[in-house]
């Protein structure tokens, strides 16, 4: 028996998806619990010893190092929980994930003038983390199964 011509049209334009984009979620997740640790050891540093970040002479954005020390603290946070419920293929978590990577982008850009490496390296994990969760489709992964 042989396929109607309209259906395998069909799965020559659309080829069926590849195990890919099921490490994309896994990816994201991942990167997401990786920069929520990365944040908190920011945070806890810029609240307990704030010594070891420099602060810049004359920098547009100049906040209280206990108050970049709490913000990056609830990024930390939530940008971990949007991570585990990225890893279990919830929504919210990929909507969250992209919102707070996000916030966490421009809160370390901000934080650049404090410690410049540090933050570069969080903004190049976040770019990722959101590239990761835009890509990802839910459907394919579950054809994918």
């Amino acid at each position: 028996m042989s396929l109607p011509q309209h259906t395998a049209a069909a799965r020559a334009e659309h080829p069926a998806p590849e195990h890919w984009v099921v490490g994309m979620a896994t990816f994201a997740g991942v990167m997401m619990i990786v920069t929520a640790v990365f944040n908190g050891i920011e945070g806890l540093v810029a609240l307990f010893r704030n010594e070891v970040y420099v602060v810049a002479p004359r920098y547009v954005f100049a906040f209280d190092l206990t108050t970049w020390g709490w913000v990056h603290l609830l990024v930390a946070v939530i940008v971990g929980i949007a991570g585990v419920g990225v890893m279990s293929g919830q929504l919210w978590g990929r909507i969250v994930g992209i919102a707070f990577a996000l916030l966490s982008m421009i809160a370390n850009f901000l934080f650049i003038p404090y410690y410049p490496v540090w933050s570069l390296l969080i903004i190049t994990l976040d770019v990722f983390v959101i590239w990761a969760l835009c890509v990802y489709n839910r459907d394919a992964a579950a054809a994918a199964d």
